[in-house]
């Protein structure tokens, strides 16, 4: 029987490792890695401070209960606005035609001509062109609806696997073989760097808060200008600056759509608020990021440019997490 030295095994592993998690990317398995990580490590971290009411392992099952139940009552909840918006609809067909056609007619005297020629006439004429612009990208949609869908089945796939990684029992590390041992080593260090990342994401999505918080609170109240539903959208800003990238987009695009309601000039100073501070966030991020996994800002804007441009928008979202665990091991090794 062959055997192996240290340093062979070793490599093996990060082969194995880093070969998967370049794999995840072009496979579209991002987000499912990311859901099974973050739900071992919550189960991870509710653990220790139910197992101060629960003795034993019943501790670590309870707290998956308690997630599985918070997810299944999130995932209840998005259905049922699905469903009450579209009993609305089929209700009062075209409500939502009409409120967004108010908000052009409330923007159409405040626009150039060139781009007032571009907006629609009447509700009739916005449905037709719609109606005319589905049809021509259809295949299109129907690409966009597969991918939402597998986005949402890896996402629930991932959290099990994360939930039932969790449920395992750690078995003594000198029972292990040696490749087993060298591999539960790699991902460990994997684990650390995404709960790094993730408490950096936190204090980044706290960052974003405070500034548009000033923005609506203070900057926007001292011009006259007061925006509906500010305290929602501040609340919604937090929640969704959790998502890296992403969240950012959809806040910005919520605040922009409510700008719009008071008027096209409204919307558009605020996008452009939003889009100053987001680029001096940029670098902020990176070094609050970098603080969390002792990286430079440059290492990881570096880093979010290269899978950026090798794996599009899911490369910014994996480069940071993917560097601090390559830097972890680096580190480990003692070669950095």
């Amino acid at each position: 029987m062959p055997t192996f030295s240290a340093r062979q095994v070793l490599l093996a592993s990060w082969v194995l490792v880093f070969g998967g998690l370049l794999m995840v990317l072009p496979f579209k398995l991002l987000p499912s890695l990311l859901a099974g990580l973050l739900v071992y490590e919550l189960v991870n971290m509710l653990t220790p401070q139910l197992q101060r009411l629960i003795a034993g392992e019943r501790a670590r099952w309870v707290a998956v209960a308690l997630l599985g139940t918070l997810v299944v009552s999130v995932l209840a909840l998005i259905f049922a606005g699905a469903i009450s918006f579209l009993l609305h609809e089929a209700e009062n067909p075209g409500a939502s035609l009409d409120k967004f056609m108010v908000l052009v007619e409330r923007a159409r005297g405040q626009l150039p001509p060139f781009i007032d020629s571009y907006l629609p006439a009447s509700a009739a004429e916005f449905r037709i062109s719609l109606g005319e612009w589905i049809h021509k990208h259809l295949g299109e949609l129907q690409m966009v609806g597969k991918g939402a869908a597998h986005m949402f089945v890896t996402l629930l796939i991932g959290m099990v696997l994360g939930a039932i990684i969790a449920l395992q029992q750690i078995t003594d590390v000198h029972k292990r073989k040696p490749l087993a041992a060298a591999l539960f080593d790699r991902l460990s260090q994997l684990s650390r760097a995404f709960r790094n990342i993730v408490f950096a994401q936190i204090k980044i999505s706290l960052l974003n808060t405070a500034f548009t918080s000033i923005f609506l609170v203070v900057v926007l109240p001292l011009c006259g200008i007061h925006l509906p539903l500010t305290k929602t959208l501040i609340i919604l800003t937090f929640l969704l600056g959790l998502l890296p990238v992403v969240g950012n987009l959809i806040s910005n695009t919520l605040i922009f759509i409510v700008g719009m309601s008071l008027s096209i000039w409204v919307a558009l100073t605020a996008l452009g608020y939003l889009i100053v501070i987001h680029k001096v966030e940029y670098f902020l991020n990176a070094r609050i990021v970098g603080g969390q996994i002792n990286a430079k800002s440059w290492e990881l804007l570096m880093a979010m440019l290269i899978f950026e441009a090798a794996f599009g928008l899911p490369g910014v979202v994996a480069g940071p997490i993917y560097y601090a665990y390559l830097k972890s091991e680096l580190q480990k090794e003692g070669l950095v």
